[in-house]
């Protein structure tokens, strides 16, 4: 989670306060998702009005990144972004205890309200757009921030100049992490993957041209997005050693076992998931992106 704010904490944080937050990438099956906030104290939400932000969708990316360069040097405002990785969002989607978009959106937008209250700014109103349902959101979010005031509404970025500051801070954060994207994966990997949305024509070749049979997608991929199911029927089946190492009623992994103890793979019998959390013998994709073995479904 990054952010900008003075060395020294400028006086007007210790004024009431108005904070905008909103997201930039919640549907795209690539790169990262992306929550910014503005914040600012209320006796300057008159000229934060006359400083051209508007829903980043609506400008274009030089006029976006000019806006961002500008409001970073501006002494009365205070930024923070967090990016959620790929690997993260599909990590939290897929686990036995499955975390949905919206909840991730939610702790997200929180933990960026906790950070800056960390900083000793003293927040008094909040200004989101809304995931899931609107009232829910607001009554979550005033049960955990109950001396701040909430308001939640659709197109919060095109009502709220605060929002629409901190739609272009996300904006700009994410289409700069796509942009410097350096691949994990050893192969030499094309950039030209069109808008990373999944209706996107360029998007899916490059998700047909960038999968492997065995180590699924490139870390920018959202594995788990229903795009990616289509891709994987071509995908081999995986059988970990770990596997092996438990036995079954059938008896057959314990043959399985014991004849890769034969040949000198494994000397001790371990659990499987002692292996699992010590992470050896596991290929650096999968330790990576978070995969585990899951013995159930």
């Amino acid at each position: 989670m990054g952010s900008e704010l003075p060395p020294s904490p400028p006086e007007w944080v210790s004024e009431p306060c108005i904070m905008g937050i909103d997201e930039a990438g919640r549907g795209p099956v690539l790169g990262p998702m992306v929550y910014g906030c503005l914040y600012c104290a209320l006796s300057y939400q008159k000229t934060l009005s006359t400083l051209s932000f508007a829903d980043s969708k609506t400008l274009k990316e030089e006029k976006r990144e000019e806006l961002f360069e500008s409001l970073k040097t501006d002494e009365s405002i205070g930024w923070a972004v967090d990016v959620i990785d790929p690997r993260e969002l599909s990590d939290k989607m897929l686990r036995k205890n499955k975390i949905n978009l919206n909840e991730i959106s939610h702790e997200s937008a929180m933990g960026l309200i906790r950070k800056t209250l960390n900083l000793g700014v003293l927040l008094t109103e909040v200004y989101l757009d809304t995931v899931g349902d609107t009232e829910k959101y607001r009554v979550k979010l005033s049960e955990r921030f109950p001396n701040i005031k909430f308001v939640v509404s659709k197109k919060a970025d095109s009502l709220y100049p605060v929002v629409s500051g901190a739609s272009i801070v996300a904006k700009v954060t994410r289409d700069r992490a796509l942009r410097d994207w350096m691949p994990d994966e050893t192969a030499d990997l094309s950039k030209n993957f069109g808008s990373g949305y999944p209706g996107d024509p360029q998007t899916k070749a490059w998700l047909e041209d960038h999968k492997h049979s065995v180590f699924g997608f490139p870390s920018l991929v959202r594995f788990s997005w229903g795009t990616c199911t289509s891709y994987s029927k071509d995908f081999v089946d995986v059988l970990w050693e770990s596997d092996a190492a438990e036995g079954d009623e059938s008896g057959k992994s314990s043959k399985r076992q014991k004849k890769l103890t034969s040949v000198g793979f494994t000397t001790v019998k371990k659990r499987s998931e002692d292996i699992e959390s010590s992470g050896k013998g596991r290929c650096k994709f999968f330790q990576a992106r978070k995969l585990e073995l899951l013995s159930q479904f």
